[in-house]
């Protein structure tokens, strides 16, 4: 210090707000080191509300065909199955136990938190779908399959 209360420099850097490179540069020090020359992402390929550990599990499913997953249930959130409700088509056929959208929709945080709760006990096994056959106009048929609902 060149004396009580006076600075070292005779110039004080002033520094604009919100701005941390030329904040760095107005107090004369190096750019931040690591991370922060990379390029921010701009959200995830399969959509804001994926977590980056799932886009992890994808790019990895992608690379290697022969990969097994064998712990994937905590992935399985409360907030997840509120989406994967929301994707849901409101006028689809119900499933075999008659259940339709509007119907679990009417008590649907107790629905998803009890779903999740059986998805995580281990308890929840999944009904097989209810296959139909539909005739195409080429004389195939198309075998559609009906999911069901929680057992």
């Amino acid at each position: 210090m060149n004396g009580h209360g006076q600075s070292d420099r005779f110039v004080v850097p002033a520094n604009p707000p919100n701005k941390a490179a030329a904040a760095e540069a107005g107090e004369e020090r190096e750019r931040a080191k690591g991370n922060a020359d990379g390029k921010t992402r701009p959200g995830h390929s399969a959509g804001s509300g994926v977590s980056s550990a799932l886009d992890r599990v994808r790019q990895v499913a992608r690379q290697d065909k022969e990969a097994r997953f064998t712990a994937l249930l905590h992935h399985v959130t409360v907030h997840r199955l509120m989406l994967a409700f929301d994707d849901l088509k409101k006028d689809a056929a119900p499933g075999i136990g008659g259940v339709t959208w509007r119907e679990y929709e009417q008590d649907l945080a107790v629905n998803l938190r009890g779903l999740h709760e059986r998805v995580q006990s281990g308890r929840y096994r999944a009904s097989p779908s209810r296959r139909a056959y539909i005739p195409k106009a080429d004389g195939r048929q198309r075998p559609p399959g009906i999911a069901t609902e929680a057992a």
